[in-house]
């Protein structure tokens, strides 16, 4: 663990020893999340398949469930705009 500052431009040096043990160097990506109000930083894997793990934990609604919900909302325009002519 270490110990660094926030500058004037929220930029935040991490601690030699970190870098170290990750093993990152100057230019390297590193992805920022937030887990149970702690900011996490981890290094950028150029896996795709790990790059995307997770990005979808979050949604409410299946795939399909949205998909609907789009089409739904685009069919009420178009009634709207065009009545019910099947456009």
């Amino acid at each position: 663990m270490g110990i660094s500052k926030i500058t004037r431009n929220y930029q935040v040096t991490l601690p030699r020893d970190i870098r170290k043990i990750v093993g990152l160097k100057e230019g390297d990506e590193v992805i920022i999340t937030i887990e149970n109000n702690s900011i996490k930083i981890s290094k950028l894997n150029d896996d795709i398949i790990s790059r995307t793990a997770g990005i979808w934990k979050d949604m409410k609604e299946t795939g399909e469930e949205y998909q609907r919900r789009i089409r739904k909302g685009w069919s009420r325009r178009m009634k709207r705009l065009y009545g019910d002519t099947g456009y």
